[in-house]
Order: structure tokens, then sequence, then C-alpha cells
């Protein structure tokens, strides 16, 4: 075998294994940079903003090939998914694992609605003391949408108010929270922050509480790896689990009781909480998470309707379906966010929690790859060695031996074992 030909042969078959193509989202996938146009004036510009650009989406897939697909992914040989969830995109996932169990186009990129208080809720435990006193204002009782009931002078803790966020889903409480963050925009910027800590690379707050504004979106995908994150703090985790609570009133309002809206809780079994949202732009939007026979599950569920099935049951249905995955190979995984013990003298969060830093986006299916392509490279180098030894040995001289005078002192050595294993290329 000729040198040239085998070094060509190994770089093509080098080029194939770490060809992306497999990897790549689908070109046809609805919503892969952004949600579809809104129907209403919520996301017009103001004169002079620009309007945000659509953030770039990464190839390969976060979470892994399979990831990237529009249709369904599940596990070989398994039954298909309940026929009566209509929704655009949905995941399940195992949340103790962070394996994707099944999913339906998970990173198409859509509005959240209020799951992503979800988010606000993971900053605030993060930067907030819960016990501290919160007074309202009128600006936190005139927000648009869902209002649990804040009013000005009314007095509060934040562990209160992150209670009625996740509970009832109150945007006052979102408003009195991000102005406890800094201001709305500096509650967004922190928002924004932590998801790409996580590698939620679709998503982008906009607002706090969730209402559609230019620029707003997430996926089923960034939305299970929040989720999952929230849930590791028990402040959330009680907080999405609570039925109901006593909220103060303020001025001459008495105080009164607020109840979860979550249509799940208290009547799914091992249901342990979860997040609803709705906006005319976003349609129904839904995720939780259920507990049975030791495995946790969470399913997330975007752009969907009340019927002919209520997004609750739709929720249940994927959580049945999610728990007789389980065991089965899953289609993907969520990106772990690792977290390094903070250092003597650098300060760190309300809690001391350390500093957060992720890996790579497309660490869970580099790495997989790179479990591939590891064994295949040694391979091609072993076969260029043994091709260049023989190819050496075999070649003509051309120059006559007698005009060669050589000595032990200036004899070449052999290349040594580091020259031999070395990568073509």
């Amino acid at each position: 075998m000729r040198l040239p030909s085998l070094v060509l042969a190994a770089v093509l078959l080098f080029g194939t294994v770490l060809a992306p193509a497999a990897g790549a989202a689908e070109a046809d996938c609805p919503f892969q940079h952004k949600p579809a146009k809104a129907i209403d004036a919520s996301e017009d510009l103001k004169p002079g903003n620009p309007a945000p650009t659509p953030l770039p989406v990464p190839n390969p897939p976060v979470g892994g090939a399979q990831m990237g697909t529009c249709g369904i992914a599940k596990p070989a040989g398994a039954s298909n998914p309940p026929k009566d969830v209509t929704v655009s995109s949905w995941l399940v996932a195992d949340m103790d694992t962070g394996a994707v169990l099944a999913a339906h186009n998970p990173h198409a990129r859509l509005r959240p609605a209020s799951l992503i208080k979800t988010l606000l809720a993971l900053v605030v435990v993060r930067e907030l003391d819960m016990g501290k006193k919160v007074v309202g204002t009128q600006q936190d009782a005139d927000q648009e949408g869902t209002r649990v009931g804040l009013g000005p002078g009314g007095k509060y803790t934040v562990g209160l108010l992150l209670k009625v966020l996740l509970m009832r889903s109150g945007n006052d409480a979102a408003h009195a929270l991000a102005m406890q963050l800094g201001g709305v925009d500096q509650a967004v910027a922190k928002m924004n922050a932590t998801a790409k800590e996580l590698g939620a690379l679709d998503t982008r707050a906009a607002t706090p509480s969730g209402l559609d504004a230019p620029g707003m979106c997430t996926s089923a995908y960034d939305l299970a790896l929040i989720f999952r994150a929230a849930m590791k703090d028990p402040r959330i985790a009680e907080a999405v689990a609570t039925k109901h609570v006593q909220f103060p009133g303020y001025a001459d309002k008495p105080g009164f009781q607020v109840n979860n809206d979550n249509k799940l809780l208290g009547v799914y079994p091992g249901f342990l909480g979860g997040k609803t949202g709705f906006t005319d732009d976003a349609r129904h939007t839904y995720l939780g998470g259920a507990s049975r026979g030791g495995h946790r599950v969470e399913v997330v569920l975007m752009h969907g309707e009340q019927h002919p099935v209520r997004m609750a049951d739709q929720g249940a249905h994927l959580f049945d379906y999610g728990f007789g995955l389980l065991g089965k190979p899953p289609v993907g995984q969520l990106v772990e966010e690792q977290v390094t013990p903070a250092q003597p003298n650098q300060p760190g969060g309300a809690q001391g929690s350390g500093v957060r830093a992720t890996t790579s986006p497309g660490s869970a299916s580099s790495s997989s790859m790179a479990s591939v392509v590891l064994p295949v490279l040694i391979a091609v180098v072993l076969v260029a060695v043994v091709g260049l030894l023989l190819w050496r040995r075999r070649k003509p001289s051309l120059v006559s031996p007698s005009l060669v005078t050589t000595s032990p002192a200036t004899a070449v050595p052999p290349p040594d074992e580091s020259e031999q294993t070395r990568p073509i290329g």
C-alpha cells in the first residue's frame, strides 16, 4: 500500500467519524430559531428599539443527537406516546439521573408563559434571604395578568412571595421579587445568566413573570433543565407542593387564603408539584414532577390547548408513559450544572452555595461521541504506522549502498514509541 493512499484513507475515515450531520437539528423543524410571530401587540417594539437577534442554535444539539429531532424520540421498541397529548412540544425525563426518556420536538423555541417563573424562583433562592421583609407597592399591584393580591403598604417575606409566585402564578409577586433583585432589568439579566449556567441555551427571559415581550423564548428541554435544578432546592420543592397558604392583607383589606392552581396536586399519585402557564401567544404550558417506586419523573408540555383534553391530564398521561419507559435506553441527557466550592475569600450567594459553572453545551453528546471516536482514531493511527513501516521496508533504495557509509556515532536511530503513535495531521 502506498503511503499517500493510506494517509488519505485515514483522514477520510477520521473525518467521517467526526461528521456532525447526525447530531444536527433537522432543517425543517418548526420553531428551531424562534417562536411564531405574535398574534397580539405584546411583542411590538418600542420606537428606536431593534428586534432581538435569534439565539444561536447549538450544533450538535444540547443533550444528544436525538434531541435535534422535530418528531418523536423514543427508545427502540417502546410504545407510542399517548395520542391525546397534542401540544407542539414535550419532554419526559428522569429527574434523578437527567436521562431523557422520550420527547417531541424538544428544542423547539416557544414562549414559556408563567413557566419562566421557575427560573425566577431559582435566582431568588440563590440570592435572597427568605426571611427578608418586603413592602408592597402600587406598581406591584398594577401588574398585568394573574395577581395574588399584593397591595401598597402590605408586608410580606421573600419566602411567602416565593410560595405564591409558584402556587398561584402571581405577576405581582414576580414584580416584587424582581425589585428585590435590583429591578426588572437586573432580575431578567440574572435569570438569563442562570439559564446560561444551566446549559439552557434556547432560553431568553424578557420579563420576570412570563408575560410576552420581544425576544422571549425557551424550550421543553430547557424547562426540564431549569425545573430539575429548581427542585433540588427544598424551598422551591416545598413551595410547588403547598396546597394553600395564608396571605396578609393591606390597609383595610383583611388577609385571605391562597390556593395552589395545579390541578394534579393531591390528585395524581406521587405528584410533587409543578407550574402552569398561559398567554395568548404562548398558549397553555405545563410542567411538573411525580414520584413512583423510588423514581422521580418530570414532564414539560408547551404550546397546547385545554381541549379536548386538559393540559393537566395530558401531563398525567405523559407521567404514566414516562414511568413505563424507566429502564429503557434514554434518547438524550439533561446536561449537568457543575458546582464548585466557594473560595474562602470569594463572596458567595445568599446561601454560600459556591460558584456555578456548566459543562459545554454539547457535552452530553460530545462525550458519547468521544467514546466512539477515540478507539477508531487509535485504530486508524496504528494502521497508518504499520503501513508506513511496510512501505519503508519495501521501498527500493535510490542510492547505491556502496556510496553510503555510516558509523555507530552517526547512524540515525529508529523512531521512538512516541513518534510511531503520533496522530496523523
